[in-house]
């Protein structure tokens, strides 16, 4: 589980998130989403310590965030940020390989090279393992980093924008390979996302933010609701039934 309780971030007197309240349960794939600046990207980064609270306290699997040592909270949960700088002179299985740092300390044994090309295989990048990220389109970078991500095997998997770059097509098969990674290796996966139809096809549970604030949060058909929604992105918003659950029509 992840639980916030009376967490706090101020920039300025007129920029302030919080006091955020939630437990988040263990399992299954929760999406952040509420129009920009609503606080979504920095509650995320908060929760994965990459960014320091002003106030109150995050705990994941009761192990509280700003106390726990790198080395152990690195073996819970893995963030995945919107800005990556990593050197383009490395290759799809080399940046994979980072993944396992805290595991590996840097000494890849065979196992933990089966994880990597696991992975690697996971997100269809089994062609493009030694090209270098400086050769690959954005969304082809996209999966190298989600696949990274994914070979730190933590239960806790936190994830910003993880759709950036990546077309319709390539959207959808991103959030497969999510609500795959949740249900199959029951991991917990928190994303931020901008599409609220992505979100609900896709997430099991879904926090709606507003200034800064948390304005609902609940299953899919708890939020999918046209005066919630309209109410969060001030633009009228109706509902209906698809094929695979509720549509958002703006």
């Amino acid at each position: 589980m992840i639980q916030i309780d009376n967490v706090k971030k101020s920039y300025a007197a007129e920029v302030e998130i919080g006091p955020l309240n939630i437990s988040i349960p263990k399992a299954g794939l929760t999406s952040l989403i509420g129009p920009n600046g609503a606080g979504k990207s920095t509650t995320l980064l908060m929760i994965g310590r990459l960014l320091n609270l002003d106030e109150g306290q995050i705990k994941i699997a009761n192990m509280d965030v700003s106390k726990s040592k790198s080395k152990d909270l690195a073996k819970i949960v893995t963030v995945l940020r919107q800005e990556n700088h990593f050197v383009t002179r490395l290759t799809v299985r080399q940046l994979a390989g980072f993944g396992r740092f805290p595991h590996s300390k840097g000494r890849l044994t065979d196992e933990d090279e089966a994880i990597i090309s696991k992975y690697i295989d996971f997100l269809d990048l089994t062609d493009l393992e030694n090209r270098y990220l400086d050769e690959l389109s954005g969304g082809q970078r996209q999966r190298a980093y989600v696949a990274m991500v994914l070979c730190q095997e933590t239960e806790y998997v936190l994830l910003d924008e993880p759709l950036n770059n990546l077309d319709v097509a390539r959207s959808v098969r991103m959030m497969e390979h999510l609500r795959y990674a949740a249900n199959e290796f029951g991991r917990t996966i928190l994303t931020v996302m901008h599409d609220i139809n992505f979100a609900a096809k896709y997430s099991d549970r879904i926090c709606a933010m507003k200034h800064g604030q948390i304005a609902a949060f609940g299953t899919v058909d708890e939020v999918m609701d046209p005066k919630i929604l309209t109410d969060i992105f001030e633009t009228k918003i109706e509902i209906i039934e698809g094929p695979y659950g509720p549509i958002a029509i703006y």
